[in-house]
């Protein structure tokens, strides 16, 4: 198979030879190596040598070939945002496509439903182009084995080659694209090329509040899988009604040769609880366990068991021990309308975090991750929405240990497709009804669902963010519902078509509405919880006036509280030669027209992750309702 520039401009190609999406597990060839680090992978962040084109017929077309001469490429850091690297345009955006007001372009499907537009994006003025080159060696461990690539986060359009030949590509920016390089991998000298373009189809889909970028921002991983190899973990606790004992359920799916997988449970203070051995492959389920006495998860108490699987072949040699923390708690929404974790009344004392580093953009580090953390903790914060689409691995990992509720949220916004200069007129919107956008969101869904399912934090899927509603999204909730009974789900965008509540959302979801509002809502005999997705917008000197919401959690159990917009201002340290100071640029400050200004600085903290004096406020309220 050959590469296709003409898959920019069609929403129905989003993923080409990707592998499926998984679970979020890492494996090692042995526990020494927990410590260590995995032999079975090796990054390849750093330096990459890189072409920057304005537009695809720009592009250098041969690049990937193994006898190119890239001398004259020059060189960018991988992960990072190539426009931070000082190559094409930076440009903050609300809720308009970057293209508004210069290039006339509707998504596929939507003007006329058996056409797409030939050019759309891959003969495009705007749609810049970065191609990477990058050599590498399998390391002794990975020689012989099946080898994998990954790329946690790319945007937007991905495609890949190796030696010369094309492995695959991908849509769908925050989350990660595995491909099988086996194939085509040399002990030495390989070239791994990859291109990306700024813009494809997904663009209508990926209309986010935020600065727009492009480029490698995630981390690149080679990852070699031994002779039997599990792929995919799922993992099932379910406290029984008493919230005392329980059991729980694994199912693995193991790739390669059949194998013995021998299986122990330890409790926090590293007791053997149970331990069970299962032999096969493809998929693997192991026997019921039951557990008498529960510790629940909690944000109060955020108890985890250690699970280990460890896997031998036919002579009994160890292959790779795999490490997973769990919880068990339950997420229930009852007869009294009223969302229930733990037997407890829920209460969201939230806020929306995008991911964002004042130097690098949404290359985020651990450090910036732990901090955040922290910062929740400390001021009483028991609740993370990922705006607007799925975080980097870590994250999730990190809210188990600490304690935070998740909504992980699907990467989905089409904003500009139906609201247009604030008014709400979706002509063209996508996903909405249209068959022919309905398998690039499922597949969203899957991604979001499969990578993140054996998170106790996590207590909602969501579904987007300003994407309106339609059968796709409804066909999003099915999914949901298909495969995990163990969480809600949440999607706001239906209050505007309320024939299909009974299909979307199972909460009430709402922005910013006044509290006035709210009351009414509650009072006429509502046929679910409230909650608010977004309220309060800390931007200048607001978030005035909290204590109007936090009563109504006193007075009404059906109000379960909501997440603050937002918690960190999306702006960049720049330079200035006039005082000599780095500064805090926001919107607008970056010569890019349009631009939404001033409003990408709505955090309860400043870029730099200072408190503002609002963040006073959240703790006091929030700390009310712990």
């Amino acid at each position: 198979m050959q590469a296709n520039l003409q898959w920019l401009d069609d929403p129905e190609v989003f993923r080409v030879n990707q592998l499926p999406a998984h679970s979020d597990h890492h494996y090692y060839h042995d526990t020494a190596e927990f410590k260590t680090g995995s032999r079975f992978i090796k990054s390849l962040n750093g330096a990459w040598r890189f072409n920057f084109a304005k537009t695809p017929a720009e592009r250098p077309v041969d690049f990937y070939q193994p006898d190119f001469d890239a001398t004259d490429f020059d060189t960018i850091q991988v992960p990072g945002h190539i426009e931070l690297a000082g190559y094409g345009q930076i440009q903050y955006i609300n809720t308009l496509y970057p293209w508004e007001g210069k290039i006339y372009r509707r998504p596929p499907y939507t003007l006329n439903q058996d056409q797409l537009t030939p050019g759309l994006f891959s003969d495009a003025a705007d749609n810049t182009v970065g191609s990477y080159l990058k050599t590498f060696d399998l390391d002794d461990a990975f020689k012989g084995q099946r080898i994998i690539i990954q790329f946690q986060g790319v945007e937007e359009a991905l495609y890949v080659w190796l030696n010369g030949h094309f492995i695959g590509y991908a849509e769908d920016s925050f989350t990660p694209s595995e491909f099988d390089l086996t194939p085509y991998i040399q002990d030495q000298g390989n070239v791994l090329a990859v291109r990306v373009y700024k813009r494809s189809t997904a663009a209508f889909i990926e209309d986010q509040d935020m600065f727009r970028f492009s480029g490698i921002f995630r981390d690149v991983n080679i990852l070699a899988e031994p002779a039997s190899h599990i792929t995919d973990l799922d993992i099932r606790p379910v406290p029984n009604a008493n919230l005392k004992s329980g059991e729980l359920n694994i199912t693995t799916k193991v790739t390669g040769e059949p194998a013995t997988l021998a299986l122990t449970v330890k409790d926090h203070d590293g007791r053997v609880l149970t331990s069970q051995t299962q032999t096969g492959s493809g998929s693997v389920t192991f026997d019921t366990m039951l557990f008498d006495q529960l510790h629940l998860w909690s944000p109060q108490t955020p108890y985890l068991y250690q699970l280990t699987i460890e896997v031998y072949d036919a002579d009994h040699q160890l292959l790779e021990v795999v490490p997973y923390q769990f919880g068990f708690r339950t997420v229930e929404l009852r007869d009294d309308k009223v969302i229930y974790v733990n037997n407890k009344r829920l209460v969201i004392n939230g806020v929306n975090r995008h991911e964002w580093n004042a130097h690098t953009g949404r290359v985020i580090s651990m450090a910036d991750m732990r901090a955040d953390i922290q910062t929740m903790l400390a001021n009483n914060i028991n609740a993370d929405r990922t705006c607007h689409y799925p975080d980097q691995l870590p994250w999730y990992q990190l809210c188990d240990e600490a304690g935070i509720y998740l909504m992980a949220e699907n990467n989905l916004e089409s904003h500009g497709s139906w609201q247009k200069m604030g008014a709400i007129e979706p002509s063209y919107n996508v996903p909405g009804d249209n068959p022919h956008w309905l398998a690039a969101v499922i597949d969203r869904a899957r991604s979001n669902y499969e990578w993140f399912k054996n998170h106790p934090s996590i207590i909602f899927g969501s579904l987007g963010n300003e994407s309106y509603a339609g059968e796709d999204i409804a066909a999003m909730q099915a999914f949901y519902k298909e495969h995990d009974d163990s969480r809600l789900v949440h999607y706001e965008g239906v209050v505007h078509t309320p024939e299909l509540k009974d299909r979307i959302s199972d909460v009430e979801s709402r922005m910013y509405e006044k509290p006035q509002n709210i009351v009414a809502y509650l009072e006429d005999n509502p046929t679910k919880p409230f909650l608010d997705c977004e309220y309060m917008h800390d931007m200048g000197n607001s978030l005035g006036g909290m204590q109007s919401y936090n009563d109504l959690i006193d007075k009404y159990p059906m109000y379960q509280g909501g997440f603050i917009w937002d918690f960190i201002d999306q702006a960049l340290f720049v330079h200035d030669p006039i005082t000599d100071q780095d500064v805090l640029r926001y919107g607008g400050d970056f010569d890019e027209r349009h631009s939404d200004y001033e409003f990408s600085g709505d955090g309860l903290m400043f870029a730099d992750r200072t408190p503002k004096p609002a963040m006073q406020e959240v703790k006091y309220y929030y700390g009310l309702h712990k």
